[in-house]
């Protein structure tokens, strides 16, 4: 059995992996990393290994690159999920970049290096290659991790991040602040790994961390213990602050009844649906557990939520920030006519939040934009905050507001532990534009399948248990729709 951890899993297992190839041993450690959500957020975070491979041209063996690449996620990644590269010609194309006089960060030559790695393409791999592989070509180690743990971010995201990393980890791991992913990040890091030699990881201000080792195993377990470290500071000072009680400054609204809720949901969301759905219709999913209702409830969720979040992977699904909506009053009487006339008080308030996120989006697109920015997108929320109900997440499907909400979640722990041990602070606004209109991640959205003709649509089946109602349920569902089957 595994090492015993609090705030992870050790889920590695040396009997499993004994037979297993070294590639498929890279593919074994992302898997067992993506398993765990403490680790690493769905579709966030990548591996790599720098290994022996014969090369098809001259039949020597060569050091080979392999790394998660672009998309995808790390719990169900196959060996197909990984390119491969010649690790001497990824190294080899500083010498290209440093030529370039418009070198830089977030310069065109910068953004130019992405085409070069299919260059350093080895064996054919058609797998497109991560923006991270910098990151894991320069650090000089065999294996290296790159996740997003939400204990870790709580401090990258903390006004003090640089001094809580020293007192948590010592000259283990070493700092960066935030740098957009790419060539430079990849850079700086390599420069850090010589001036600390030392240390075993690197803090990524606002962002998340990096780990690395010579040995597969050891670098997972060294992953793992990082976080381990930072999630046991962060709870003892959780603690120490008052523990949920006084978390975010105390609650100032208490949660409806479940059935209560539920109740006033079935009055607003289809409403909402149609509110947020004015240019692209949106799925929803709903949450209201313990977390989620602490954190709308509490004090200082208008604040922190108006602060937006600062993980990219965060806020590429969550929107620079979310809509916090709270009610003039209470609901005390829970009869029916006293949930409807709430629940159309919602609504008015709502409405008028809506508007204004949508103008308070449109001067962000606005002040940060560049002379070849993609215009703009859908200035409508994809979370929306209800003190005492809940968070509603919108997605094109219910599996993306399903990750939606998952990522705020992510958003919400990242902020009750910056606020245990320090500060909370938010990616600065231009940073966060210049990720989120990115022009690479742009050409990654415009290399989406076409959605189907019935995507983003509900629809539903009437005697869908059997006959021509399934065969219609069952038609509908491959043409996209969301079904929703009855039958008596």
């Amino acid at each position: 059995m595994g090492t015993k951890y609090q705030h992870v899993q050790d889920l590695w297992r040396d009997d499993e992996v004994a037979s297993l190839d070294p590639v498929a041993r890279l593919v074994y450690r992302s898997n067992k990393l993506g398993a765990d959500q403490r680790i690493t957020n769905t579709g966030g975070g990548n591996t790599s290994s720098k290994l022996p491979g014969k090369d098809p041209l001259t039949g020597e063996s060569v050091p080979v690159l392999w790394v998660k690449g672009s998309g995808g996620d790390l719990r169900t990644s196959t060996r197909e999920n990984f390119s491969s590269l010649y690790q001497d010609r990824v190294v080899g194309l500083q010498n290209i970049y440093a030529a370039r006089a418009d070198k830089g960060l977030k310069s065109q030559a910068e953004d130019d290096m992405v085409g070069m790695y299919t260059h350093a393409t080895f064996n054919l791999n058609p797998r497109a290659t991560s923006i991270d592989t910098p990151l894991h070509s320069f650090i000089p180690a065999r294996h290296v991790d790159h996740m997003h743990p939400n204990a870790v971010i709580s401090i990258a995201a903390s006004a003090r991040c640089e001094e809580i990393t020293r007192e948590v980890f010592g000259g283990a791991m070493a700092y960066v602040p935030w740098m957009r992913p790419g060539f430079e990040l990849g850079l700086a890091m390599q420069e850090i790994c010589g001036k600390n030699p030392a240390a075993t990881g690197i803090m990524m201000g606002q962002h998340g961390f990096i780990s690395w080792a010579d040995d597969d195993g050891e670098c997972y377990r060294r992953t793992l213990g990082f976080i381990e470290q930072a999630g046991a500071h962060i709870e003892a000072k959780y603690a120490a602050k008052g523990g949920d009680a006084a978390a975010f400054g105390g609650g100032v609204f208490e949660s409806l009844p479940e059935e209560v809720r539920r109740k006033v949901l079935a009055r607003l969301l289809p409403w909402l649906r149609g509110q947020v759905s004015k240019q692209k219709r949106f799925v929803g999913t709903v949450q209201d557990d313990h977390r989620i209702l602490r954190f709308v409830n509490s004090k200082d969720a208008p604040r922190l939520a108006e602060l937006g979040t600062s993980c990219p992977d965060h806020f590429l699904r969550t929107k620079i920030k979310p809509l916090y909506v709270a009610p003039d009053a209470a609901l005390k009487d829970f009869g029916d006519a006293a949930i409807a006339a709430f629940a159309e008080h919602l609504k008015a308030k709502l409405s008028a939040g809506l508007d204004q996120y949508r103008k308070d989006y449109a001067g962000y697109y606005e002040r940060c934009k560049r002379a070849n920015s993609p215009a703009m997108r859908d200035p409508n929320p994809t979370v929306v905050l209800l003190p005492s109900i809940g968070m509603v997440a919108w997605g094109k499907d219910k599996s993306e507001s399903r990750v939606t909400a998952e990522f705020y979640n992510c958003a919400v722990e990242v902020m009750r532990g910056a606020e245990a041990i320090d500060r909370y602070i938010a990616l600065p606004q231009q940073e966060a534009f210049d990720i989120e209109y990115w022009l690479l991640e742009e050409a990654k959205l415009q290399r989406m399948p076409a959605e189907k003709e019935l995507a983003r649509q509900v629809i539903v089946v009437i005697g869908a248990g059997s006959g021509i109602g399934r065969e219609t349920a069952l038609r509908l569902s491959r043409e996209g729709a969301h079904i929703v089957c009855v039958d008596l």
